[in-house]
């Protein structure tokens, strides 16, 4: 049964092309994921599905009886309702049959007070049987939408039970997001749309999500910059491509895989056009003059432009120059070698202390990665660092020479909507040339048309690329940054990491997305309890120190044997090989035939090929054991965090936490090094293969 159907549909937004013709059927069951640049129209598409925007052309039908649950990246939610209130109240129905219920008990109240009135016990039966068939409707609901089901959902995305009643408008931001997450999730609608839901979300959060959507038996569309927790999801993607929106089976590895196959004929097809284009057009310019070619010129003249439009409607010159943002921070100064040294420092929000005591010291060229559970503390140190809100307790003192840049979330929510996107640019960046501005704009993907368009009309991640424009036009020397992926897509977020990749001053930053971790930390400040624990190396040195603290000798031997493979020179793993005597070499069977010589050295290197495959093979088994058995009681602890009753005992659910993100850290080692012996495992067998 078809839930949504897009007939035909356009959309042009601000003199941009967002769909043209666009004909898309989302199914009972259905789970698809969005895929497509920022700003290219993913939004723009629930939103319609929504009914909050409205197609230029053609239609698009939600079923009668669709209920559509739409979960934005940008959560307004107004105070004066509990959480609990606020989540048992969403859902559709609930209020009409409690209004019903209490005019109908009110009624049956003021016919008790006047007994004489006028066919008295005929009335009062009525009006009872009405409040008792009521009742009876009301306990049918909350049997279906129970309180105990909501606490559950609640405990799954992190609210603590002494959350359950607080006011709403109290929780910050992203909480607010979670409490809208959890309000849809507990309705249960027949479509469920999802952008960004990831983005404010802790490990142990994405994880019960992933488990509570992976059961989820009814439709939903995702939107999503985790590529882990898309390819868990989705059976179908619908992709805005340059040539228009496409629709792939599968999840975004094989939409990748397919795509880059299209690509390839899409080159191939541009390739062929240009080429017949260009023997087409030198006859026409050779023969035009000659009145016994004019039928030929004629039809060639035709084919042109039957050539001209196929290259327009293929779009080919947009597909096969896809822009992606793409720069690198300019040189900085030098700074001192210290570059900033924090003593004793506390922050408390009246009797919560989020920092205790809090000492670190960062040197020149740092790179360093704060984690920790949501709520730990990472973003208050880096507003404090950034001068964003004071300190309670200690001192912090930056170094000699030092320039700090600081990007964060709100920077790009707190954007002046007036402003054009150029403009937002030079509002802070006043001693910057046009030039300047222009160039980070244009690395931030901004033509000379987005340029001057207004910041309140751009999608989430378009305002989060001003934003970065901002800081790339003057970034200091120290760079503080908070979740800078959120918001991105996946190639944004790559190329994100390559420009900071190559930044030459000093970096602290926070971020959720462990490739971006993997690719830029060299240092690890692990935030918990209100302290800082520093722990050199990176994020894969961290977690085998966990699984070591954990005192596992399984996780410990996983460990070493990543860290031996990682370190092996010229190899992942560290494999031998077998040396064979040079052609000019002579052999030690001389009087043999060089044939007989070449037989038996292809039966050795077969040999040793076989003695290496067995261990593999045996590592390789007692891996796969490993991992399912951490991921069995992985299993085991989602499902006790979102216990109300585990959720209810501090102690309890922070030890759950805790021990969830040891194993989480010890199952990526572990599949990382079951992924390098497969390799080698296929390495071999190809050779033993081989003639």
């Amino acid at each position: 049964m078809s839930l949504v159907v897009f007939d035909d549909v356009t959309l042009y937004f601000g003199g941009k092309r967002i769909v043209e013709g666009l004909s898309l059927r989302i199914a009972s069951g259905d789970r698809l994921g969005l895929i497509g640049p920022n700003g290219s129209g993913k939004t723009t598409l629930l939103r319609m599905i929504a009914g909050t925007q409205k197609p230029d052309g053609g239609a698009v039908r939600v079923g009668k009886r669709t209920r559509v649950g739409y979960l934005p990246q940008d959560v307004h939610l107004e105070g004066g309702r509990t959480l609990m209130d606020f989540v048992r109240s969403s859902v559709p129905g609930r209020a009409a049959i409690e209004r019903e219920l209490a005019e109908a008990e009110a009624e049956l109240a003021e016919l008790a007070d006047d007994p004489d009135a006028e066919d008295y016990e005929e009335r009062m039966m009525d009006a009872a049987g009405r409040v008792g068939e009521l009742h009876e409707r009301l306990a049918e609901f909350e049997q279906i939408f129970s309180d105990h089901v909501a606490k559950s959902i609640m405990a799954g995305l992190g609210f603590r039970v002494s959350d359950h009643d607080r006011d709403v408008g109290e929780f910050s931001g992203g909480w607010k997001m979670r409490a809208v997450l959890t309000s849809l999730l507990f309705q249960r609608p027949d479509l469920l749309l999802l952008d960004e839901p990831t983005n404010h979300l802790d490990m142990p959060s994405v994880a019960w999500l992933s488990g509570f959507l992976q059961r989820w038996k009814r439709a939903f569309i995702l939107i999503s910059h985790d590529r882990e927790f898309l390819n868990e999801q989705i059976d179908r993607v619908v992709s805005f491509e340059p040539e228009g929106v496409r629709q792939y089976k599968g999840d975004y590895e094989r939409y990748k895989r397919q795509r880059a196959e299209e690509l390839v004929l899409l080159q191939n097809r541009a390739k062929n056009i240009q080429r017949e284009r260009e023997q087409t057009e030198r006859f026409v310019k050779r023969f035009r003059a000659k009145a016994t070619k004019a039928k030929q010129v004629q039809s060639r003249v035709k084919k042109l432009e039957k050539m001209e439009e196929e290259e327009r409607e293929l779009n080919l010159q947009e597909v096969l120059q896809t822009r992606v943002m793409s720069f690198r921070f300019p040189p900085v100064e030098r700074a001192g070698k210290i570059v900033l040294e924090v003593k004793g420092l506390e922050k408390a929000y009246g009797q919560q202390r989020v920092l205790q005591g809090v000492d670190a010291q960062v040197h020149r060229g740092d790179r360093i990665a704060l984690l920790g559970i949501n709520g730990a503390g990472k973003t208050t140190l880096l507003r404090i660092l950034a001068g964003e809100i004071e300190k309670t307790a200690g001192e912090y003192e930056f170094g000699h020479n030092t320039t700090v840049g600081y990007y964060a979330q709100h920077h790009a929510e707190s954007l002046d909507k007036t402003q054009t996107v150029y403009d937002a640019v030079r509002s802070v960046a006043k001693d910057a040339s046009h030039q300047q501005i222009r160039a980070a704009l244009g690395a931030m993907l901004f033509g000379e048309q987005e340029i001057e368009k207004v910041v309140g009309v751009l999608s989430g991640g378009e305002r989060a690329r001003v934003a970065l424009a901002q800081l790339l036009v003057a970034p200091g020397n120290v760079l503080l940054m908070d979740e800078p992926t959120n918001h991105l897509d996946l190639e944004s977020s790559e190329r994100l990491a390559e420009a900071m990749d190559s930044f030459d001053g000093t970096l602290l930053f926070v971020s959720h997305n462990r490739a971006f971790i993997r690719r830029l930390a060299k240092t690890i400040w692990f935030v918990e309890d209100g302290k800082v624990v520093v722990y050199p190396g990176s994020l894969d040195d961290y977690m085998a120190k966990c699984r070591l603290e954990g005192l596992d000798p399984a996780a410990a031997a996983v460990s070493d044997a990543e860290v031996a493979a990682r370190q092996a020179p010229g190899s992942s793993s560290g494999r031998s090989t077998v040396g064979t005597p040079g052609a000019g070499e002579p052999s030690a069977g001389a009087g043999r035939s060089e044939r007989s010589v070449a037989t038996k050295e292809r039966r050795a290197r077969r040999r040793s090929r076989g003695k290496r495959l067995r261990p593999l093979e045996r590592r390789c088994r007692e891996l796969e054991e490993r991992i399912a058995k951490i991921e069995a009681a992985q299993s085991e602890r989602t499902a006790q965090l979102s216990d109300p009753a585990v959720v209810g005992d501090d102690a309890r659910r922070t030890e759950l936490t805790r021990a969830y993100e040891r194993a989480q850290a010890e199952l990526e080692v572990a599949m990382d090094t079951w992924t390098e012996v497969q390799e080698e495992l296929e390495a071999l067998r190809a050779e033993l293969e081989a003639p």
